[in-house]
């Protein structure tokens, strides 16, 4: 065993083996005298009685050895915890009075591992209802018991997330409470006696499933280690462990070390290793003092040398112990667990997880469910209370990680091995019968393994509690929010409009960042409309291509997570507000009109075939092929608002009349089947494709454009006649603001937005124009050759007309988009939020006409910007 202060030979000294070897011993307490480079062996139970005479001789002179380890001492209305954090040179024990204390010593690592978290839990709740509630007689009722026992479990569970056993162990409890206060006659002290006695049970039940489980693996092991070809010639085995899962981890015995305790009972133990267990060193600290205590032969490596000892040879099995394993096989245990299965996954080495089944979770499908706990950063920074690192540097410290089900030989547990099915762990079937746990109602067992087995690997749907921590075990992102011990601190709100995506806003004493995540369908009408998420690398993609040519416009990206279906980007803080919302409230943005102008001139400009060479541009059509997004918008926008649509709606009865004849409508349903066409076949540049008021953040100096999941490459008036249309739709509504109690005038607004509509059309067509004149004859769509220099009679001619088609389009377009906003299956607020329903109908009936009048005449029956804004008056005012 290498111990600070001394140095222990691995089984290896020039090459030749351990068992080969003479037994050597130097007790010497300074540096390890050298044998051909390689310090010379001791043993872990030398070294102690030499360097700690006092301290081992106490140990091994108990009657009792296993006193001298017990993590727990307990009698009913006491219970004692052995502080871990001062092995192996002090044994001090510390009282738990009570829940309050039991929450900070499991916090702080007085103890540690998740079977002996789950007992410290469930003895101190027993604890305090001996001691503190006079067994029950505090209470007045067996209902006021029960609410204080699940109160008082619920804030327990809250001390460390990632280990299931607590919340198994409050779970029990609870569970027990229960029945006991609905029993015919329930009084507080007969709850209160139930659930201590369950939680004394708990203890025994412990050591018993650690029993069994050291038999159990002790055969699965030898007989994978026999299949691997491994192993010594006497059919000894040389096992690895990593943290601590004995004695002290457990009420007694341990869980994998517990194994390593029965192969050496068994006379099969060649050797065992432990990892140091940076950074908390619980391997160094604890199972070392166990090996040694035990006179195991052990020796400690560095977290880092594992791989380099299964490369020389020396490993033939590795058993660890679980915080949580998930319905998949996937497992969550100390920080490094990882990393060992992978590197037995290289050496062909069996890699098992040794749990009670009161660590197994078979709710959650797949690890990526389990939320990971991050610890201080002073446990990497410093060491003993002094700083070793450099001041400044980042932490990122989670303290467990998830090893694959894949990765893993076998799942050992007190009731035996889990079992697989073509590889696969059949972790639900096993509990299922042992009567631990039960499929959701509705679904058969057969089902629910299923669901597992399809599960999309690495995707799950958060909610604002786990996005916290997603945040926090990503360093890049949790620098931005706040230092890991912050966590608990940071504020998450999910502030998505509820259409398609949720939308998480983070925030902590660092600073604030955006979390967009994409679910596999829409998310306003359920799993009954599938929806590709391959839409947020697409929406990704699109704001790197918006960014390199317009940043001023555009939030940066930090992180875009594939399997996640996640992208995080810049939080746009207040004063920043959504276009839609100022709108409605009665803003107005002076800077608007150019900061749209210089946007879509950049963003469309440069991603066409003006600028690019024809083989660029059919590269990027290809990487922005944006099927289902694009058929969505076919759907909604371009069909569904003219037909009988299960998705419509409108404001009813006062505007049945005016739908039924759009409906009926022949030349409407040619001018959208035309823009159809368009869409489909007509693409022209890279587009926003959902280019509203509502996908805009806005200040009084800044404009950011956000959400381009609909990004495809289409024509460009889509993307000009979206925005200018959502104005139109603000402009129409003004009339039901004004109209609510206490409302002032909107004229000023009314008179900002037309100008504001005129000169976002006006800016970009000379925006475009600048850029065509100083880049076009770069792309091939009109090559220099055949256009001329800019200024001259070809290029002002090709403009010219370019310009009037995409004017005739953008006016149709904007017909479309208003009508599908007033009918379809997605609303506006600033419409919606007239709250007098025949007002709200007045002004959508001015605003639906008008839009049927733009889809049907385009171009012929408004020549120009400004005669679309004279015509708007006019028709607000018939």
């Amino acid at each position: 065993m290498l111990v600070e202060g001394a140095c222990v030979a691995g089984p290896m000294q020039a090459g030749v083996d351990a068992s080969a070897r003479s037994a050597q011993a130097d007790t010497a307490s300074g540096p390890c005298p050298m044998q051909n480079g390689v310090s010379s062996e001791v043993s872990g139970a030398e070294f102690y009685e030499h360097s700690f005479p006092k301290f081992f001789g106490a140990v091994m002179a108990a009657n009792d050895e296993s006193s001298a380890l017990q993590a727990i001492k307990y009698k009913r209305g006491s219970l004692q915890l052995l502080d871990q954090r001062l092995l192996p040179f002090r044994t001090e024990y510390l009282d738990v009075p009570d829940v309050k204390a039991a929450w900070t010593q499991i916090r702080d690592m007085v103890v540690r591992g998740a079977p002996a978290i789950g007992c410290t839990g469930a003895l101190a709740m027993a604890v305090e209802l001996h001691a503190l509630k006079g067994a029950g007689a505090a209470f007045g009722s067996a209902q006021e018991a029960l609410e204080f026992i699940n109160q008082t479990l619920d804030f327990l569970v809250t001390s460390r997330p990632t280990a299931v056993n607590l919340a198994d162990a409050c779970n029990r409890l609870k569970a027990v409470a229960a029945t006991a206060a609905a029993a015919d006659g329930a009084s507080a002290v007969g709850v209160c006696g139930a659930v201590i006695e369950a939680a004394e049970a708990y203890l025994a039940e412990d050591i018993a499933s650690n029993k069994a489980m050291g038999a159990f693996g002790s055969a699965a092991l030898l007989a994978a280690v026999k299949a691997a070809g491994r192993g010594t010639a006497g059919g000894r085995v040389r096992v690895l462990t990593h943290c601590n899962t004995g004695s002290l981890a457990t009420a007694g015995y341990g869980t994998a070390l517990g194994v390593i305790r029965a192969l050496s009972e068994q006379g099969k133990l060649e050797h065992a290793f432990c990892t140091e267990t940076r950074p908390y060193n619980q391997g160094a600290r604890l199972t070392a003092f166990e090996l040694a205590h035990d006179q195991l032969p052990a020796t400690l490596i560095c977290d880092s040398a594992a791989a380099a000892l299964m490369a020389a040879g020396q490993v033939d099995a590795v058993v660890v112990g679980a915080d949580r394993v998930v319905a998949n096989g996937d497992t969550a245990n100390k920080i490094g667990t990882n990393a060992l299965a992978i590197a037995c996954g290289h050496f062909g080495i069996p890699f098992f997880i040794a749990a009670p089944t009161t660590t197994i979770d078979p709710d959650l499908p797949s690890g990526d469910h389990i939320v990971i706990e991050q610890r201080c950063h002073t446990e990497v920074t410093h060491h003993k209370g002094e700083r070793v690192a450099a001041h400044g540097v980042g932490v990122w410290n989670p303290s467990f990680d998830v090893a694959p089900g894949s990765l893993i030989e076998g799942i050992i547990t007190e009731k035996g091995m889990v079992p697989k099915k073509d590889g696969a762990y059949q972790i639900r079937s096993f509990m299922h019968n042992l009567g631990l746990w039960k499929p959701p109602t509705g679904q058969s067992l057969d089902a629910a393994e299923q669901a597992t087995l399809a599960a999309p690997h690495g995707f799950r749907a958060l909610d604002c509690d786990s996005v916290r921590h997603y945040v926090a075990a990503r360093p890049p992102l949790q620098q931005r929010v706040g230092p890991p011990a912050s966590v608990d601190s940071w504020t998450v709100r999910e502030v998505g409009d509820g259409n398609i995506n949720f939308v998480f806003i983070v925030e902590g004493p660092a600073g604030a960042l955006c979390i967009k995540q994409a679910l596999p369908y829409v998310r306003c009408v359920g799993e009954s409309w599938p929806l590709t998420q391959d839409r947020v690398r697409i929406e990704t993609e699109a704001l790197a291509e918006e960014a390199a040519v317009c940043p001023e416009h555009v939030p940066a990206v930090y992180l875009y997570d594939k399997a996640m279906c996640l992208i995080a980007m810049r939080y746009l803080a207040p004063p920043f507000i959504i276009l839609r919302r100022g709108l409605v409230a009665g803003a107005t943005y002076p800077r608007l009109a150019g900061h749209l102008a210089a946007f879509l001139a950049s963003s469309l400009f440069h991603t066409s075939a003006i600028k690019l060479n024809t083989t660029a541009f059919r590269q990027k059509q290809a990487q922005f092929a944006n099927d289902e997004m694009c058929r969505l918008t076919e759907q909604v926008i371009f069909t569904e608002p003219y037909i009988k649509a299960d998705n419509n709606h409108w404001t009813s009865p006062q505007l049945d009349a005016d739908v039924a004849a759009l409906q009926s409508d022949v030349a409407a349903k040619v001018a959208v089947s035309r823009l159809k066409a368009a869409f489909v076949g007509q693409p022209q540049a890279l587009l926003h494709g959902d280019l509203h008021t509502g996908s805009i953040m806005v200040t009084a100096e800044e404009t950011a454009v956000i959400d381009p999941e609909f990004a495809f490459y289409g024509p460009i008036a889509f993307d000009v006649a979206k925005i200018l249309a959502n104005l139109l739709l603000c402009y129409f509504s003004l009339d039901g603001h004004e109209a609510a109690a206490g409302a002032g005038s909107r004229q000023a607004q009314r008179e900002w937005l037309l100008a504001t509509l005129r000169d976002t059309w006006t800016g970009f067509v000379a925006a475009f124009t600048r850029l065509w004149d100083a880049h076009g004859g770069a792309g091939d769509l009109y090559p220099a050759a055949l256009a001329g220099p800019a200024g001259g009679p070809v290029l002002a001619a090709l403009q010219a007309d370019f310009f009037a088609q995409l004017w005739g389009e953008t006016v149709a377009f904007m017909g479309a988009f208003v009508i599908r906003r007033l009918v379809g299956i997605a609303h506006v607020a600033d419409m919606d939020s007239i709250a007098d329903a025949d007002t709200r109908a007045a002004c959508e009936r001015r605003a639906l006409h008008f839009g049927r009048r733009m889809l049907v005449e385009a171009a012929a029956g408004f020549t120009s910007i400004e005669a679309l804004a004279e015509a708007a008056v006019a028709a607000r005012s018939a």
